[in-house]
């Protein structure tokens, strides 16, 4: 699938594929979307934020989820609080230049998710294991 992009600031849209996560907590929120009929695409769209002179690509930012219904993008980080400015940022550059609304969900998010609504596989990806990426 692709989309039509006349400013050439979207990359091409990419099928969805659930066994390829960054990290055990996007494979679980995509299961709490599933088991709430939530359509989603995983990483479909990748926004170009800059260019370089050349035309080369010198910033992008691939949402993790985009809920189609909704028209809302979705990324998931569990890192550090203080380590997630340059995703803020990102986000903030992809709804000023792209006019898409982006929701990070941070470890805190999850966390209050998973007890609030008792979910034992959420709350279990959010633990320490071996590295999967940097989410």
């Amino acid at each position: 699938m692709s989309t039509s992009d006349p400013a050439g600031e979207l990359e091409e849209e990419r099928e969805p594929a659930f066994d390829s996560f960054a990290h055990p907590i996007e494979r679980e929120l995509a299961r709490v979307f599933d088991e709430h009929g939530i359509r989603w695409l995983y990483e479909p769209h990748t926004f170009v934020l800059e260019r370089a002179s050349d035309g080369s690509v010198r910033e992008a930012f691939t949402p993790d989820f985009f809920l189609p219904e909704l028209g809302l993008y979705v990324e998931c980080t569990v890192m550090r609080q203080s380590l997630t400015n340059r995703k803020r940022r990102k986000a903030l550059k992809a709804r000023a230049r792209r006019g898409v609304t982006v929701e990070i969900l941070f470890r805190r998010d999850f966390e209050r998710l998973a007890r609030r609504w008792r979910l034992p596989a959420l709350a279990q990806a959010l633990r320490p294991g071996p590295p999967e990426g940097g989410v």
